[in-house]
């Protein structure tokens, strides 16, 4: 009781002196706040006897005019009406107008805070209003609002605070008396099965070790500890920039280690003649994790697949990259030709590649394959330790090319937070089960910390999949899977580009970007450009992207010779068969087209089979009319979301598969079904014919979106949610280390 009253006097003290100051803070805010509505109301009062005193005056009835603001003046709380003519001493007002109001001084009641009279009726508000007619004034409207109705209110609002504060007080209290009388002994039962994982507190159960007592303190410490390292932040508050991911390293994982494994490299150095040339490949991974790794300054591990790879490492297998200015680490890992052609072209491009995608590709899987694809994943799991700096690094394993990896890396690295990203689509549980190793692909998936999809739908096919294959706990209302002892989070974390655009600051202006490109092709100026930028994909709906091009010219012949559909492909897996013939059916097909609608040198489809770098790219997003992307499965696709971020211009059209995880971000596309060719034609026709009004409202949202949910946020998210992972991971272990020593 002792306890209790020693709080209790000071909090009531305390809250005597807060009631003290907040009251006259109350009755200023109020002051201010009405002033302001009054404002308004006099603002909505002129307009609307604009145009009833302005035929007043051209009349010059002044009694009309004075009985006109006597009637107005009986509204409850407007005091007087009156009105100063230019020229004129006195006012025609109303009998309550006070006499400190005189036309010749104004100006006294023009501005902030100058609007209020004390009065002998009380306080007034004063509003003085031009009236205006063809940018001549002809006088000046003066509406007085009565606020003695303020200090009615005041006097009530005092009252309610004082009942209030006494309310608090006595709850605050009673709380106090509750709480004192608790028992130690039940505090420290609650703490324990919270640390245990029973996420509740179980007063029932008694503990009969008096040796915990002094535990206590130390336990609440801990407790408050963790209340201010894991209190959520707020990412939708987070401007997301490369600054913004800096700050988070710094911040909420103290500059720790982040290393991210992928099969492309971000940088290819080859050989042409005596010198090295650097390329960037064609990849949507590239183009989203390139610019996260410029601001978080870690190390990139990939496969060195360039023929000049191998001259520009050090002694460790490492180039800092960009070439022009260093700001990561990139660590190569060779691969043989067998090792190359069974890892990456055999299981994961002929098995795992159309087992995700549903194109209708049937996937192969070979024994030999799948011996290669361990191999290559041990061998960069073994990458990956080395390259750690410290015995907890943050890992970001991308894409199916390395699904044993996290199992791998947890084994070498216990302590790590490992960050699988998949990003292609993942199946439903029935086209999963086909993959004779599902199970170990499942269980190296789950060594991971986190594992994310673009999309909720993705992740659910997830869920399912191990519900179906795995003997694992699965818990749906915060979709972690706890298996062999550890718990993966499945979150949803939906890709995008960095914002503004790489490098779209060395590229011109739309206008100039479309005369370039008219001329390199010989179109006339006249000439309406469709774009497509995709890699020699049978996913990306190339061959039904041409058909709809043909369907447009059968069922609108007056696009033919006006409109021309550039493709720009670059080649990919060129080894495998299914791609040779998808290439071969592709060329054809254009072939195809251009000679039924061809003549006089018109083309309809220009087929660019060849590496484009980003300016040249972006050079064309902004050159054209609209862009396709028709893919018939896709994970995301940055394609879409670069066209959007390059036209600054606020043109163009987005024409867009609905099989696409962009399709969902980006609604105010024309969104279609690739499979539905007269649909995908009538796209075309429309995106066309589209309004430049039209275009621009909806790359304006567009644009908005792309802007706001940028790459920085997609890695942010992750790695705040890695953060989170860690803090609570340390404070679980310190409190079970605690518990253990004072125990003993």
């Amino acid at each position: 009781m002792r306890l209790s009253l020693r709080f209790i006097v000071p909090l009531i003290l305390a809250l005597a002196a807060v009631a003290y100051g907040v009251v006259p803070l109350v009755d200023r805010l109020a002051l201010g706040w009405f002033t302001r509505d009054l404002e308004m109301r006099s603002s909505l009062l002129s307009t609307s006897l604009h145009d009833p005193l302005l035929e007043q005056l051209r009349n010059g009835n002044k009694t009309k005019i004075t009985r006109f603001f006597g009637k107005l003046s009986q509204d409850e709380r407007l005091y007087a009406v009156g009105f100063c003519q230019e020229g004129k001493d006195s006012p025609l007002a109303t009998a309550t107008l006070p006499k400190d109001i005189r036309c010749d001084e104004l100006e006294r009641f023009v501005g902030k805070g100058k609007q209020l009279l004390q009065s002998d009726h009380g306080l007034l508000h004063v509003s003085v209003k031009p009236l205006v007619e063809e940018s001549e004034t002809l006088g000046q409207l003066i509406l007085v609002h009565d606020m003695s109705f303020i200090e009615r209110r005041s006097e009530e609002t005092k009252k309610y605070l004082f009942y209030f504060f006494v309310a608090l007080g006595a709850l605050i209290s009673l709380i106090t008396v509750v709480i004192a009388q608790l028992s130690w002994r039940g505090w420290i039962n609650g703490i324990r099965a919270l640390l245990r994982g029973d996420m509740a507190l179980r007063p029932e159960e008694k503990s009969h070790l008096p040796e915990l007592r002094p535990l206590a303190k130390d336990l609440q410490g801990l407790i408050r500890e963790l209340e201010e390292e894991f209190r959520p932040r707020d990412d939708s508050r987070i401007t997301w920039t490369p600054a913004a991911l800096r700050r988070i390293l710094k911040e909420d994982l103290s500059g720790d280690d982040i290393l991210v494994v992928s099969n492309r490299e971000p940088y290819i150095h080859v050989r042409k003649g005596d010198a090295l040339e650097v390329q960037q490949p064609a990849s949507g991974l590239v183009t989203a994790l390139e610019p996260v790794m410029r601001a978080c300054s870690g190390t990139w591990i990939a496969h060195g697949s360039g023929s000049g790879d191998r001259e520009a490492v050090d002694g460790k297998d490492g180039v800092d990259v960009p070439p022009d200015h260093p700001a990561y680490r990139l660590r190569r890992v060779w691969l043989s030709a067998e090792e190359e052609a069974g890892y990456y072209f055999g299981f994961a491009n002929e098995g795992l590649w159309p087992l995700c995608h549903m194109a209708h590709v049937r996937p192969i899987f070979r024994t030999e394959d799948w011996e290669h694809y361990v191999r290559v994943n041990r061998k960069f799991a073994q990458a990956v330790a080395e390259e750690a700096k410290t015995p907890n690094p943050i890992v970001l394993v991308q894409d199916y090319h390395f699904a044993l990896l996290p199992r791998m890396v947890r084994e070498l690295l216990p302590d790590a937070t490992i960050i699988t990203f998949w990003h292609i689509p993942w199946p439903n549980p029935e086209t999963f089960s086909i993959c004779p190793w599902r199970e170990e692909i499942l269980d190296g998936m789950l060594g991971s910390s986190i594992l994310g999809f673009h999309t909720q739908f993705h992740c659910n096919n997830f869920f399912d999949s191990v519900d179906r294959l795995l003997e694992a706990r699965l818990d749906k209302e915060t979709f972690t899977v706890s298996y062999g002892g550890q718990l993966t989070a499945v979150k949803r974390y939906p890709i995008s580009i960095a914002w503004p655009p790489f490098d779209a600051s060395a590229i011109p202006p739309a206008a100039q970007c479309r005369e370039n490109v008219l001329q390199r092709h010989g179109l006339p100026a006249d000439a309406r450009i469709g774009v497509g930028v995709d890699r020699l994909d049978y996913t990306k709906g190339i061959l039904e992207r041409f058909r709809a091009v043909e369907r447009l010219l059968e069922l609108e012949p007056g696009w033919i010779g006006k409109f021309t559909f550039i493709q720009i492909a670059a080649p990919t897996r060129s080894s495998i068969g299914e791609y040779q013939d998808f290439e071969a059916q592709v060329r054809a097909l254009a072939e195809q087209i251009n000679q039924r609608f061809g003549a006089d040198g018109y083309r309809p489809l220009l087929l660019k089979i060849e590496h484009h770098g980003p300016k040249q790219v972006y050079e064309y997003y902004r050159a054209a009319d609209l862009c396709v992307v028709s893919s018939l499965h896709d994970g995301m696709n940055l394609v879409a979301k670069e066209f959007v971020a390059a036209r600054e211009d606020e043109r163009g059209v987005l024409v867009l598969s609905q099989f696409t995880g962009a399709s969902r971000e980006l609604p105010e596309a024309l969104v279609v079904n690739p499979y539905d060719i007269d649909q995908c034609a009538a796209a075309l026709h429309l995106a066309l014919s589209m309004s430049e009004r039209e275009q621009r409202e909806r790359m304006r949202i567009m644009r908005s979106l792309v802007r706001e949910f940028n790459v920085y946020r997609w890695a942010g998210r992750m790695l705040l949610d890695a953060a989170g992972m860690r803090k609570r991971s340390g404070v679980q272990k310190r409190a079970a280390g605690d518990l253990a020593r004072k125990a003993s």
